[in-house]
């Protein structure tokens, strides 16, 4: 929110403004005129009797006026008291009460005159009193001995002084007593107890009076109270008797409302105009009755009504006649009411509705001078001149007196004097002096010159012209030294001579020239106005919610009159910042670190330049995680149920979402808190379900969006009845450890699931289908039993049940479990493989019977390995594979294998002990398969028309060679690819002549093997045959000569300077993008060079994705070596080694990557190759 707050230096002048409009005008006082009271005493003027009196009394005038004295009604002579004094040029009377004098002495009523030759002003009649504090008269206190519930009234009855005292109650030990609906202090200083209770028994009621003219205190002996109960009056009092008399004291009773005070049914008030009205009403009764106050056919006056002392004081604030009427408290409790009326007169001293104001004529002029004042009762009306009853004063024929006004009629100068109005009533009186003063006088303008305003756009500005002159001038306005007179709505003409513009723009700013005339003479002067732009916050500071401990920011953006110098101020809670350097105010924004509780409120940036004040505010809220619930309390304890309530503590500003409650088991686990169940935040009571046999204690954690709070204090302990167990074990098992034996676990109750003490358990088993009898046994509160001595995996049926010192628990539900398990007995039988393609083959088994299985089926491992390669009859070294297949699985598939081997495997079956003896070795082989490619091709010694080839033979041959397949085609100039050849090679081969080639010409070449299977990957190279004899004996790339590579720096470098001296004598003065010029103008014909060697950009052949070699010329001792491909197991079977789905098949892809075949004839979708357009280039 944001607000703009009227402190302009314009806003000021409008004040300044209005206030000269109400007085009249003033006279300047180098010229003759009346005396003007400027400062005198109050009408009632109480003095401290141990000071100096000072009576003041000054006055203006020319010539200086003189100062004389009236006390009650007659000339006070100062010269002839001694402890009398008038201040020089003063009226002042100062009367010397420290050096002898008795303030008493001086009583009475005081009038000052001040008279010079045009008149005489006077002063209100000045009532002097000393103040006066008297001491208590001295008197007999009885104790006062009230029964409890009985109504009591301690009297004060401060002694009388001047002005009355404040009075107060308060103990011996000078602290307040504390004040209640029930215990009050009523407005005459009584201490009024509308019932009496125990704990009001005390010595020291003490009624303190202080009287602040003297600052002193006075202190009324201290009042006993003594309260007695029922039952402490009764024992009394039968001790006091003998047996035979009888006494029943009455127990306290409840009793209706009755007014102490105000006493009766109705009561009058008269209160004055303009004051504060206080109504009191104060009640007696048990219960303390309830006051409530109305106003009879009305309502209570709204923004002026308040309530005080517990609504026993109803305050009305600036009272007027309308305020009068009947006002009715009523005392209520739950036996009756009681009620007063009080009946309100307000009346009215005198008070001005239009007072008299100084008149200044020039000879020959008219004029008035009005006096009319209002009160209840209507107040007289009476004038005085120079300070003598007008009817008494010296004749004047240019005066004529009609009631509250005096008409003047063509004054002369011996008309000028000073006149008093006196408006009175029983209530009091108003006394104002007015002159008249005849002067002929020319103009004179009073405010000064070049005087300058500065305000803020949009607002008023106000631009003085003060003047004085007889008979009163003419005012006009211009703006600018030869501008015309200001007239129309956009401007206000006062009648002091302001001119107000009451919405100042920016062309507002200027000079304007005021101008005054008379029949006199004439005079102008000019004043400067500034219009100044506002001052605005354009980024105020928002609305912030911060964790406790935090940081936060409020922002506080300015823009302002580059004139004005703008100071901001921040406040929080309309006070000044806390000094707390965790408050850091920068430029423009506020930080607060380590937020606290305390920094929650309202933030106010105030800004505030010499003209205008802008502010903006902002509201923190401070959260944090809520404080812990507090006074848990149990109800409703049953033996499976208890009530748990609690109070929340403070949610931190932010609401509280749900309570956790907790519990801890003092007896089973002391210490331990467990989660027992959640409500929501609004509920504050929850029935809790409980079990037997636990020593309970609670607790209650709040939860909001920041957090959880601390854990409540534990509620107090409840210790729940035994019970037999609800409920048995879980999770029940029966497996065998050994051959012989079945270990029979569960989980164990917890402490509080035993529902009393002595938890033990009822093991029971007998073997499965078999009609055997239930073996049990009792063991203690374990978790495991193993029986011993059974068969080698058989089934059992299992049983645990939990009991304690009270009882069993309900009848288990039966388990299924079996004994221990032994290695399976025999192998699988009728292995079988069939070999899919050289890399695959499928095996099957049959299964071997159940019952020699001895233990759960896991399923079967098959162990194969090669044994050699067919190929080159080597062995190496044997690695045995291992794939397992879960289940009652007779068949699987064996991946990755390598063609043109020799295998052999075997099958085991697998159950939870290990595994059983293998089958027999089934000896199987691959089939041939294509090759993997040569592993390397070397292209050296090439001539005019002749390249030599070397390669190796393939890493894996996969089967017999059979030979070698040779591709190649030419690549010309315009990077097409010319006619494919085809070369095939005996496999015994390994090098090459190509001859009858095209001399300075690239050919590309694809080489593979073969074996009776088909042809396998291929490896590619290209080169290039030579120019001439002299080319080849160099054998040098010329892309990699020094002098080649300095000669294209060279030409890149002319050709950056060339595009300089363009771009500047072509856009000299401007701006031009460089870059975009060399762009624009780059040489298609110079490459990109690589980095590590500085050899020109690869060719890239789009089919195979083989990058052509760098340089122009294949070195002689280029190889190019394909990557060994592996068969991989990952994908198939389970374990180590791969795995399988359910029908054994194996899940990923197993296939050789074969490049594609190269493009027949010349056609190509290569992209241009640099180093041939290199080679035409040289």
């Amino acid at each position: 929110m944001m607000r703009k707050k009227s402190v302009s230096a314009s806003k000021a002048s409008l004040v300044l403004f209005l206030c000269q409009m109400i007085s009249a005008l003033e006279v300047p006082l180098d010229l003759s005129q009346p005396p003007t009271i400027t400062q005198q005493s109050p009408k009632d003027y109480i003095v401290d009797p141990r000071e100096n009196i000072v009576i003041q009394c000054e006055a203006k005038g020319k010539p200086p006026p003189s100062f004389s004295w009236t006390r009650n009604g007659t000339h006070f002579d100062i010269d002839k008291d001694a402890q009398v004094t008038m201040k020089p040029n003063s009226g002042t009377l100062v009367i010397n009460i420290m050096n002898g004098g008795k303030a008493e002495a001086y009583e009475g009523v005081y009038q000052c005159t001040a008279r010079n030759e045009r008149g005489a002003a006077i002063s209100n009649n000045i009532v002097i009193r000393p103040s006066r504090s008297p001491l208590w008269t001295k008197e007999k206190l009885e104790p006062n001995q009230v029964r409890e519930g009985d109504s009591l009234v301690l009297h004060c009855r401060p002694p009388v002084g001047l002005p009355p005292p404040i009075i107060f109650w308060m103990d011996n030990a000078f602290q307040r007593l504390p004040q209640s609906e029930r215990v009050s202090q009523g407005l005459n200083g009584d201490l009024y107890f509308s019932n009496v209770q125990p704990e009001d028994t005390r010595e020291d009621y003490i009624c303190y009076a202080r009287f602040n003219h003297t600052q002193t205190i006075q202190q009324k002996q201290p009042i006993s109270v003594k309260v007695f109960s029922m039952d402490s009056l009764n024992d009394t009092i039968a001790a006091n008797l003998s047996d035979t008399d009888i006494y029943g004291a009455k127990p306290v009773t409840e009793r209706q409302p009755v007014l102490l005070t105000p006493t009766g049914s109705t009561s009058t008030k008269v209160e004055l105009r303009g004051n504060v009205l206080l109504l009191e009403c104060i009640a007696a009764g048990l219960p303390t009755p309830v006051i409530r106050w109305i106003k009879e056919g009305g309502e209570l006056p709204a923004n002026r009504t308040f309530f005080e002392n517990f609504k026993k004081t109803l305050k009305i604030i600036d009272v007027s006649e309308a305020d009068s009427g009947n006002y009715k408290c009523i005392a209520r409790n739950i036996l009756g009411s009681a009620h007063h009326v009080i009946s309100v007169t307000v009346k009215a001293a005198p008070y001005w509705i239009t007072a008299p104001r100084n008149l200044v004529l020039s000879p020959g002029e008219d004029g008035t001078l009005i006096c009319r004042a209002n009160g209840n009762p209507k107040p007289n009306i009476s004038w005085l001149a120079n300070g003598v009853p007008i009817a008494i004063a010296p004749e004047d024929p240019s005066r004529k007196v009609d009631g509250d006004t005096i008409i003047f009629s063509h004054v002369q100068e011996r008309s000028s004097a000073v006149y008093q109005c006196n408006a009175s009533n029983e209530y009091g009186y108003l006394l104002a002096n007015a002159f008249v003063n005849v002067l002929a006088e020319p103009p004179r303008i009073l405010t000064s010159a070049n005087k300058l305003y500065q305000v803020i756009s949009d607002s008023p500005a106000l631009l003085d012209c003060a003047y004085f002159g007889s008979p009163k001038p003419e005012i006009e306005w211009f703006k600018g030294v030869k501008g015309s007179i200001l007239r129309g709505n956009e401007y206000i003409f006062h009648d002091n001579g302001t001119l107000e513009i009451p919405v100042a723009q920016k062309d507002s700013t200027g000079t304007y020239t005021c101008v005054a005339r008379n029949e006199l003479g004439k005079i102008q002067n000019e004043v400067q106005l500034e219009v100044k732009d506002p001052t605005m916050i354009i980024k105020q500071p928002e609305y912030k919610v911060v964790q406790r401990y935090g940081q936060v920011s409020f922002e506080c953006i300015i823009k302002h009159d580059s004139t004005l110098l703008p100071t901001v101020i921040w406040l929080k809670d309309n006070d000044e910042l806390p000094d707390d350097e965790r408050f850091l105010v920068g430029k423009d924004n506020l930080t607060i670190m380590n937020v606290t509780d305390r920094d929650d409120g309202t933030y106010t940036c105030i800004v505030n330049t010499t003209l205008d004040s802008v502010s903006a505010s902002a509201v923190l809220t401070v959260v944090a995680r809520p404080n812990p619930p507090f006074d848990l309390e149990l109800t409703g304890q049953l033996e499976r149920s208890v009530e748990l309530s609690w109070i929340p503590g403070d949610e931190n500003n932010s609401p509280i979402t749900n309570f956790v409650i907790e519990y801890e088991d003092g007896l089973h686990e002391p210490g331990v808190w467990h989660y027992q169940t959640e409500v929501p935040g609004t509920q504050t009571t929850v029935q809790l379900k409980l079990s037997p046999y636990v020593n309970y204690s609670f607790r209650v954690i709040a939860v909001n969006e920041i957090g959880r709070s601390q854990p409540s204090e534990p509620s107090e302990q409840y210790l729940t009845k035994s019970a037999s167990p609800d409920e048995n074990p879980s999770n029940v098992q029966g497996i065998g450890s050994e051959p012989d034996n079945l270990v029979i676990t569960w989980e164990s109750l917890k402490g509080f699931q035993s529902n009393g003490p002595g938890l033990q358990y009822k093991v029971s088993w007998r073997q499965k289908d078999v009609d055997d009898e239930w073996t049990s046994v009792i063991v203690a509160n374990v978790s495991k039993y193993i029986v011993s001595g059974t068969p080698t995996f058989v089934p059992y049926e299992i049983k645990v049940q939990a009991l304690n010192d009270l009882g069993y628990a309900p009848e288990p539900s039966e388990v299924i479990g079996h004994s221990g398990e032994d290695l399976p007995m025999v192998a699988p039988g009728n292995v079988q493989v069939h070999v899919v393609n050289s890399t695959l083959a499928k095996v099957h088994w049959d299964p071997v019977p159940l019952k020699t299985v001895r233990g759960h089926l896991q399923g079967y491992k098959v162990y194969y390995w090669k044994v050699q390669s067919l190929s080159r009859r080597s062995r190496r070294h044997v690695e045995k594979k291992i794939l397992t297949f879960r289940g009652n699985k007779t068949f699987g598939m064996l991946p990755g294998l390598e063609p043109y081997s020799s295998y052999k495997l075997n099958v085991r079956v697998v159950n939870g002990k290990g595994e059983g003896p293998a089958s027999p070795d089934k000896v199987f082989k691959t089939p041939e398969g294509v090759p993997s490619s040569p592993s390397f091709l070397k292209i050296t010694n090439p001539t005019l028309d002749s390249l030599t080839l070397e390669w190796g033979s393939p890493t894996h041959p996969n089967g017999v060679l059979t030979s070698y397949i040779l591709k190649f085609q030419p690549i010309n100039n315009t990077h097409e690819l010319g006619p494919l050849v085809e070369i095939r090679i005996p496999a015994n081969e390994s090098s090459l002549i190509l001859k009858n080639l095209n001399y300075s010409t690239r050919y590309k070449f694809y080489f593979n093997a073969q074996t009776s299977v088909g042809s396998g990957s291929q490896i590619t190279e290209e080169a290039v045959t030579i120019m001439d004899e002299a080319m080849a004996s160099r054998q040098v790339d010329i892309a990699t000569q020094g002098w080649f590579i300095g000669l294209m720096c060279a030409v890149a470098l002319l050709i950056l300077i060339l595009l300089i001296v363009c771009f500047i004598r072509r856009n000299k003065g401007g701006k031009y993008p460089v870059k975009e010029k060399e762009d624009a103008h780059a040489d298609p014909e110079i490459q990109p060079m690589k980095e590590d060697d500085g050899t020109f950009g690869e060719y890239s052949d789009a089919e195979d994705h083989k990058p052509l070699k760098k340089g122009s010329r294949t070195p002689s001792d280029r190889t190019v070596k394909k990557e060994d491909s592996d068969d991989s197991l990952v994908d198939y079977g389970e374990g180590v080694n791969g795995q399988f789905n359910e029908d054994g098949s194996f899940i990923g892809q197993y296939s050789g990557k074969k490049e594609k075949e190269p493009a027949e004839g010349n056609e190509s979708s290569e992209a241009p190759s640099p180093v041939n357009a290199m080679n035409s280039f040289v």
